[in-house]
């Protein structure tokens, strides 16, 4: 997209403005780190414009106080810009498995997925995150055909961004913009732990 502009336009009977103001459904994976922050990029901008924003992650421990849950609740409380709302979705069942069966964990999925539905049909949010949400879809917790249906669906101008590693082939397919991480070099090639500022 040479300077922003598409290389094909396609005949769909849309003008300029109705095509720029589709809602995007955006996925970010990949084996290399920056899919959540890229994700959250997206967000700022949207909160620029005023949107409400829905911030769902579904593996990050809740006990973990990330910087990107800091600073978006201060924005959400800061007057200016959209409402924020930030949701960790039960108890962070993938780096932290000290209590609750799978079937648990799985079902706390269930519950966020189903969460999420209420709110994309009730039209609630203008901006959603759903970070690492191919998670529960690849470990067979979440049926991916509703979770495709669903967003292809969606009524409204909602935008959907979803990370994560290993998404499906069938969300691949149904997103507008899929952006893969890959690694180049990474520190920890090196030895060297995540640190403060960088990861989180």
């Amino acid at each position: 997209m040479p300077k922003g502009q598409p290389e094909v336009v396609p005949n769909d009977g849309l003008t300029t403005r109705q095509r720029r103001n589709r809602p995007i459904l955006a996925v970010h994976t990949g084996p290399m780190k920056g899919k959540s922050t890229a994700a959250f990029g997206m967000a700022l901008r949207a909160w620029n414009q005023g949107w409400s924003i829905g911030v769902f992650q579904f593996v990050k421990s809740a006990k973990w106080r990330v910087g990107e849950e800091a600073a978006f609740r201060a924005l959400g409380e800061s007057g200016q810009g959209g409402p924020v709302e930030w949701h960790k979705m039960g108890e962070g069942w993938s780096w932290s498995r000290k209590q609750g069966s799978e079937e648990d964990h799985a079902e706390n999925a269930r519950e966020g997925w189903a969460e999420i539905k209420r709110r994309l049909a009730d039209e609630r949010h203008d901006f959603y995150v759903l970070d690492e949400f191919t998670y529960p879809l690849h470990w067979g917790w979440l049926d991916v055909d509703d979770v495709v249906t669903t967003l292809r669906e969606r009524p409204g101008r909602q935008h959907v961004v979803i990370t994560g590693r290993n998404a499906p082939a069938a969300l691949l397919d149904a997103a507008d913009l899929v952006a893969e991480m890959t690694k180049v070099k990474h520190p920890m090639d090196a030895g060297q732990k995540g640190q403060r500022g960088i990861e989180w």
